[in-house]
């Protein structure tokens, strides 16, 4: 998969920094590639669940805000304008490996955009106690597409 050009992968940081969501979360851009994006999100407390016993575990939310977010970007990536590209998440599906106990990492990729529906695969990690980094969450997410013409 080739690079965005430089002028593509400022639109997409854009709207991350404009978006009061995304830049409450602190997502950060590591990678914007046509078709593929890896985003990051710091660990922080004010993620963590309020179960007894768990309070160090991100929320399981985060983790499914990244793949969708991830997700979407990942196809974004495919639009003549990624900035104006108009789309919407049609399903989302994560399933949960383990507890996140640190910074998130997630890595989609687009498996299909057609001309009015994408579909893509994301996976998040994040760094366990033993030091290692482990997968946390997968997830499987379709957009319905809105492109120009169609």
């Amino acid at each position: 998969m080739s690079d965005l050009s430089p002028a593509e992968r400022s639109q997409l940081e854009a709207i991350i920094g404009e978006h009061g969501f995304f830049s409450w979360l602190g997502i950060e851009i590591e990678t914007i590639e046509h078709g593929r994006v890896v985003l990051r999100v710091p660990y922080d407390e004010k993620f963590t669940n309020l179960v007894p016993g768990g309070e160090a575990n991100v929320h399981g939310g985060v983790a499914a805000t990244l793949v969708d977010t991830a997700s979407g970007f990942a196809l974004r990536s495919t639009f003549e304008n990624p900035q104006g590209a108009a789309l919407t998440t049609t399903d989302l599906n994560v399933s949960y490996l383990r507890p996140a106990t640190d910074d998130l990492t997630v890595e989609a990729e687009v498996v299909r955009a057609g001309g009015s529906m994408g579909v893509t695969d994301a996976t998040v990690s994040s760094i366990a106690p033993s030091g290692e980094e482990k997968d946390v969450a997968v997830g499987r997410t379709s957009y319905r597409l809105f492109r120009e013409g169609r």
